[in-house]
């Protein structure tokens, strides 16, 4: 039996009052045949209430309640639909009358935080109503299916995958491997995100800023692409080398989330590697021509890109594990170098969850430094290859360079 004291009748009244006003406010032009108000909704609040307390085990009074409130929602529907010209938001006036009736036991029985949470909630939807529909119509089909498949990579495929056994020949458990998929995909898709109806249209050194956290190697193919067609542009050599300044410290946050004591051995390499690498960035914005404002970003999250970074993902660990128990630390600076052509995401996380604890710390350390040398003249070549430019040999140069002094720092880590 419920104990109701007098703050939690006061929550009922103002909350279902501070609802009633606001629904009038937004609708009182707009709708003046519609049900409920600043009247109403108390009413309805304190009859929800009430007759939940009535038998609040089995709740038969509420959802005979219910059932008559329900009927009179049908039949304003039904009523208003019949009309030679229903109204717009038809569907939204019962549906406000409900959650009025439903807030009186949630007032009276659930803790103060939800209660209010509620009734802010509805008041938001309701003022932000042109609002939605605006960005309902700019936000194409396709960002929702991606956002369904984001949802799909997170809510059921990683809690599926708990309590798994590691996989065979590699230190990795399938949860790790999808939590990593999860982790890369978050970071990916938030700087999309960004990218496309937070900043969209900004210039294009900033774009290729956020470009560079999901991937730089793309983020320079795509600026190189732009070079041939537009030139050498100073925004777009700055571009360039601004993505890989970002690509480190994508690379320190995700060793941080999976190895700190491997994160905290990076932190001063790679943030010396993204300082030099933003003041190259700086120096050649300031020369050189100006570009045109940046196009719009394409989505770089998929189910099969996931799952083609979850296979390799798998594949690198296997020849991490194989390469350290039969070449030694050797073989692990080798395949560094080689992974650095391809996705250095992988072999950067198969050595955050596990691969260091066997070749040390410090060897896990150069190696990744290594990795994204490699990666670097990976897009120098990219850069030189894809804009078919002079100028294209100042940021390719600058990439070799950065990608130099990455070795040289490796070199210093494990001496």
């Amino acid at each position: 039996m419920y104990q109701v004291d007098a703050e939690r009748f006061a929550l009922l009244i103002g909350l279902s009052l501070f609802f009633g006003f606001a629904f009038e406010g937004f609708y009182s032009d707009e709708m003046p045949r519609r049900p409920g108000g600043v009247r109403t909704f108390p009413l309805l609040a304190l009859a929800g209430g009430g007759l939940f307390l009535l038998d609040p085990r089995y709740g038969s009074a509420f959802i005979a309640g219910l059932l008559v409130v329900g009927s009179w929602i049908y039949a304003y529907v039904w009523r208003e639909s019949k009309a030679e010209e229903p109204l717009e938001g038809l569907f939204i006036v019962p549906a406000c009358n409900l959650l009025a009736y439903v807030l009186g036991p949630i007032a009276l029985t659930q803790p103060l935080w939800l209660g209010v949470t509620v009734a802010v909630a509805a008041v938001l939807l309701l003022g932000g109503r042109r609002k939605l529909h605006e960005l309902a119509r700019q936000v194409p089909g396709s960002e929702i299916v991606t956002a369904a498949q984001f949802l799909i990579l997170v809510g059921i495929v990683l809690p599926l995958l708990a309590g798994r056994p590691a996989i065979p020949y590699t230190s990795v458990t399938p949860f790790g491997v999808w939590l990593a998929v999860v982790a890369v995909s978050s970071i990916s898709y938030a700087s999309y995100l960004l990218q496309r109806f937070v900043f969209s249209g900004r210039t294009t050194l900033f774009m290729s800023i956020l470009g560079g956290l999901y991937s730089s190697t793309a983020t320079t193919v795509v600026l190189a692409r732009r070079a041939r067609a537009e030139g050498m542009t100073r925004e777009l050599q700055s571009g360039v080398i601004a993505a890989t300044a970002m690509m480190y410290l994508r690379l320190l946050v995700i060793c941080l989330l999976f190895n700190l004591a491997l994160g905290r051995m990076l932190i001063a390499p790679l943030l010396a590697l993204a300082f030099v690498s933003a003041i190259v960035a700086a120096v050649c914005a300031r020369t050189g021509k100006r570009s045109a404002p940046a196009t719009q970003p394409q989505n770089p999250l998929q189910i099969w890109a996931a799952l083609v970074f979850a296979a390799l993902f798998v594949v690198i660990s296997m020849l991490t594990t194989w390469t350290q128990n039969h070449l030694g630390h050797a073989g692990i600076y080798a395949l560094a170098g080689v992974v650095g052509v391809t996705d250095i995401d992988p072999f950067v996380l198969s050595l955050a969850q596990g691969g260091a604890a066997g070749i040390g710390l410090a060897t896990a350390t150069s190696a990744i430094i290594v990795a994204s040398s490699s990666n670097n003249l990976l897009k120098a070549v990219y850069t030189v290859a894809f804009s078919r430019r002079r100028e294209s040999w100042i940021p390719a140069g600058a990439l070799a360079l950065i990608a130099a002094l990455g070795v040289a720092l490796a070199v210093l880590v494990v001496r």
